[in-house]
């Protein structure tokens, strides 16, 4: 998988909402999510897994309750204790009313780790600017929103019995990425290739973001990766075809990005 560092593609204003996303992203991780300094630092213990536990299933999405409309009759209670099994973390009856429908727009500000995070932000702040810049400010936060509500209600279609957490950034930025590849596929993207060495290359958009969409769509039907009961790839497929869908209207009207200077595989680009 190639790493983006950077698009050759200026917008023409400031990407307001992108700047707040990332900023929303990254300030719920770091200071609301328990335990996030303390993975960083490598000082987890079971107290802090366990008030994960209960901050994730009170304010993630999750698929079971998104289809039935309804929430378990026990969850993680945050407290720790001691049960048949040894150490671990306490369950009881939920002491909090929850919204399904409004749980996925909190899980969108939510993630497992810091990779998680920054993988997430990273794709965000190279290609959400010039989404936001074709879009327009509020057409683009609704359009970010929608994006991840149809991701996480399609991966809960795909698996309406899982009690697990639905959490992260993914299913919209996914959505990003779509938007980007309808109206920008020639626009030249800086990538990082791992081989023996991280290899600098400038491509096609459509190379870049087609590769990762062909890789998302692959890894959901569980082939070629080991952890795809643990990573939504069926939400970063459904983000991403809503991500086009939405963005093909503009297509006519987009300016075609500057033609990048300097050499381009070998050969001087004009």
């Amino acid at each position: 998988m190639v790493i983006p560092v950077h698009d050759v593609n200026p917008a023409r204003r400031t990407p307001w909402v992108t700047y707040a996303l990332l900023a929303a992203n990254i300030v719920v991780f770091a200071a609301l999510t328990p335990g996030a300094l303390g993975s960083l630092t490598g000082g987890s213990d079971l107290a802090d897994l366990c008030r994960l536990q209960a901050f994730l299933d009170r304010y993630a999405a999750v698929p079971r309750e998104l289809i039935h409309h309804r929430m378990p009759d026990l969850v993680p209670t945050g407290g720790t204790g001691v049960g048949p099994q040894g150490p671990g973390c306490v369950i009881g009856p939920p002491g909090y009313d929850k919204s399904p429908e409004l749980s996925v727009l909190t899980a969108m500000f939510l993630h497992g780790g810091w990779l998680h995070l920054l993988g997430n932000m990273l794709f965000l702040w190279i290609f959400g600017n010039n989404v936001e810049d074709r879009m327009g400010h509020v057409r683009f936060l609704l359009f970010y929103l929608v994006c991840g509500y149809a991701a996480s209600y399609g991966f809960a279609l795909s698996d309406a019995g899982s009690g697990e957490p639905l959490i992260g950034a993914s299913g919209a930025v996914a959505g990003v990425l779509g938007a980007y590849l309808v109206l920008y596929p020639k626009a030249r993207v800086w990538v990082l290739v791992p081989f023996l060495i991280f290899l600098p290359l400038r491509l096609p958009a459509w190379i870049v973001l087609g590769l990762w969409f062909v890789l998302q769509a692959v890894y959901s039907s569980g082939q070629g990766v080991t952890d795809a009961g643990t990573v939504a790839y069926v939400a970063h497929v459904v983000g991403f075809v809503v991500g086009m869908l939405l963005a093909w209207p503009l297509k006519p009207g987009t300016p075609p990005p500057p033609e990048p200077r300097g050499v381009l595989f070998g050969r001087r680009a004009r």
